[in-house]
């Protein structure tokens, strides 16, 4: 999940359930938020649990729409698609991780990523981190 201009959370999950996500998304996203998502049924839950919600049909061919006719595509969900496109970038010289190792990856890839606007204070930031 990433809030647009905000911050990453990635989690490698067991399965792709509504009763895996609920929480994560609980504990991540404010009540009321409105969220951006495909059309995957994983997410059909969503206003249930108290979240507006939009999706793009990338089955239909759209990737993108404005709703408001001002020129300007609101609905998509390119920030995250371009999350997962660093990601694999990042992941492929390390030629394969271990499923034990996944996590410890992921979490450092979310750090620096949330770090990134901090420009000098990240040192300051990750040995917080580390000895916290």
């Amino acid at each position: 999940m990433i809030e647009r201009g905000g911050n990453l959370v990635i989690r490698m999950l067991e399965n792709v359930k509504q009763t895996t996500i609920k929480p994560i998304i609980r504990a991540t996203v404010a009540k009321g938020s409105l969220i951006y998502t495909d059309e995957y049924d994983i997410y059909a839950r969503l206003e249930m649990w108290g979240y507006a919600h939009q999706t793009v049909c990338h089955s239909a061919g759209e990737y993108a729409r404005d709703e408001d006719g001002e020129g300007f595509c609101e609905i998509h969900v390119n920030t995250i698609e371009g999350v997962w496109s660093l990601l694999r970038s990042w992941l492929r010289p390390h030629r394969g991780i271990s499923q034990e190792k996944l996590p410890q990856y992921l979490g450092f890839f979310e750090f620096v990523h949330n770090a990134r606007k901090l420009g000098k204070a990240l040192l300051g930031s990750l040995l917080e981190t580390l000895f916290s």
